[in-house]
């Protein structure tokens, strides 16, 4: 809520028009290109990580090993030079690929009680993701950058939440407060790291393989906890109807 408010109240200052969001503010025309072709690859990502799915849902290989895929890839991609764009390009669409297939079983449960929650979780992440990278893109630079250090320690709290109730046993509504606390998370990183990539490469940083792998962990970490909020509701839903019945 502070995002949009600080937002809405940036654009009526600065008499926000059609021609404001054009120009993008201070963006430069290099660093506007910059996030064409990041949001570009981060689409071609969206795809591979669609393929890997329905891989999953073909021959069953979604699990441990390709989680281990996915962050041996992106290991990989992280060391590899940027000079090397194809190899990184690559590397980026094998990690999206494995992280399909890692949550294919998860999208493999939800089509079995209602394939409409998958459809509603992917547009209400799409439209969250575009909403905050666009409230990112428009406020003034490094407005939200000081909240990077607020949602590094949050995200190490969720860590040790999570260590904590895998060793002790949690209960469900430790398991609630960790998936909406981890969502918040993530979407606050949507638009730090937005806010990051442009600062970056207003600098010089143009590697934007490594920009849409960034934010495309953060849109598939949103989205999987989206989906398994709406799962979750529509299970409650349908365990309220049986019992009614009964």
């Amino acid at each position: 809520m502070d995002t949009f408010s600080s937002f809405f109240e940036s654009s009526s200052r600065g008499r926000w028009s059609y021609e404001s969001l054009k120009n993008f503010r201070q963006i430069s025309p290099i660093v506007q290109n910059h996030l064409k072709q990041v949001y570009v690859t981060l689409c071609c990502a969206l795809v591979a990580s669609a393929v890997g799915v329905y891989i999953h849902l073909l021959f069953n290989l979604g699990g441990f090993l390709t989680t281990i895929g996915c962050m041996g890839s992106i290991v990989w991609l992280l060391s590899t030079s940027p000079y090397e764009e194809k190899k990184r390009l690559s590397l980026l669409m094998a990690a999206a690929l494995f992280e399909g297939a890692s949550i294919g079983p998860l999208i493999d449960m939800v089509i079995e009680i209602d394939p409409s929650i998958l459809i509603s979780a992917f547009v209400g992440t799409a439209i969250a993701f575009g909403c905050f990278s666009a409230a990112a893109t428009l406020a003034r630079r490094r407005e939200y950058l000081y909240l990077g250090g607020l949602l590094s320690s949050g995200l190490s709290i969720l860590f040790w939440l999570h260590f904590a109730s895998s060793i002790f046993g949690g209960s469900a509504a430790m398991f609630k407060f960790e998936l909406y606390f981890g969502l918040l998370i993530f979407v606050g990183y949507m638009v730090v790291d937005t806010q990051e990539i442009i600062e970056k490469a207003h600098f010089g940083d143009l590697d934007y393989v490594k920009h849409a792998l960034t934010l495309f962990t953060d849109f598939a970490a949103v989205f999987v906890r989206v989906l398994i909020i709406m799962l979750k509701n529509a299970s409650e839903k349908e365990d309220k109807k049986r019992k009614k019945r009964h």
